[in-house]
C-alpha cells in the first residue's frame, strides 16, 4: 500500500518503540491529524480474551463526558406515548411498520442508531437480517430495547457509545475529534478505558488488556501506556 507524503511525514513525528502516557499520546495524535478536515480520533483496544467464547464476549455501553463530534441518527421504533416521548426527546425518526417497509423494501439506512420498546420487538425482528449485519439492531444489553425512550434518545444524543469485541478480539471505538483538544480526549479515552477494564469477563485468564493505540482518521497509530 503506497503511503501519501503527508502520512510520511506524521509518520516521523511517532516513536514506534515508545508507549506514551494518555496526555501525551492525545497531543501527539492531534499533531499528526494533519488532514484538511476534522478528523475522528480512535481507540483501539486489544484484549486476552478469545471472542468466540460466549462467556469471554466483552461489549457494553457508556456515555463519554464530551460525545463523540459525530451528531447521532436516531430511530425510534415505536408507537402511542413512547412515540410521542421520542419526538419529544429528540428522536430523528420515529413510527413503526412504515419504517420496517422502508428499510425492507427502499434499503433505507439514513440513521446511525434504531431504539425500540420489547412490544415492537417482533415487528423489528422480520429485519434482523438487514440490520444486524450493519451492527443496527436493537439490543437489551447497549440499551437500545427499553420502555424509556426518552433516557434512551437523550443518551445517545448526548455522546453513547457502545463498545464491542470484534472478531480479532479487539475493540474499535471512536473518542472524539482532533478539534477536541487533548484535555477532552484524555476525559473520552478514561472514560471508555475504565469501562472496559471494568468488563472484564470472569472467565478471561492472564492478561487481559493486551494493547491500547490510538490514531486519527488519516494518522499513524500511536501506542498507549496502559496502567491496570
Amino acid at each position: 500500500m503506497k503511503q501519501s507524503k503527508r502520512f510520511i511525514e506524521a509518520q516521523k513525528l511517532v516513536d514506534s518503540s515508545k508507549a506514551y502516557e494518555p496526555q501525551e499520546a492525545m497531543q501527539l495524535v492531534i499533531n499528526t491529524a494533519t488532514a484538511k478536515f476534522d478528523e475522528s480520533i480512535e481507540l483501539h483496544v486489544r484484549l486476552g480474551v478469545d471472542s468466540r467464547h460466549a462467556d469471554q464476549q466483552v461489549r457494553g455501553v457508556v456515555v463519554l463526558p464530551h460525545g463523540t463530534g459525530k451528531t447521532q441518527r436516531v430511530l425510534v421504533i415505536a408507537k402511542g406515548a413512547k412515540a410521542d416521548e421520542a419526538l419529544a426527546a429528540g428522536a430523528d425518526f420515529v413510527g413503526g411498520e412504515e419504517y420496517i417497509n422502508k428499510i425492507k423494501n427502499e434499503n433505507w439506512f439514513d440513521f446511525d442508531v434504531c431504539v425500540t420498546t420489547p412490544e415492537m420487538m417482533g415487528l423489528v425482528g422480520r429485519i434482523g437480517k438487514i440490520l444486524g449485519p450493519k451492527g443496527l439492531m436493537p439490543n437489551p444489553k447497549s440499551g437500545t430495547v427499553t420502555m424509556d425512550v426518552t433516557k434512551a434518545v437523550k443518551e445517545i444524543k448526548a455522546g453513547k457509545v457502545e463498545y464491542r469485541l470484534d472478531k480479532t478480539n479487539i475493540i474499535h471505538v471512536a473518542i472524539g475529534k482532533k478539534s477536541f483538544g487533548a484535555e477532552k480526549l484524555v476525559d473520552n479515552y478514561n472514560t471508555i478505558f475504565d469501562a472496559i477494564v471494568k468488563a472484564k469477563p470472569a472467565a478471561a485468564k492472564g492478561q487481559y488488556i493486551k494493547s491500547a493505540t490510538v490514531s486519527s482518521t488519516m494518522g499513524p497509530g500511536l501506542k498507549i501506556a496502559v496502567k491496570m
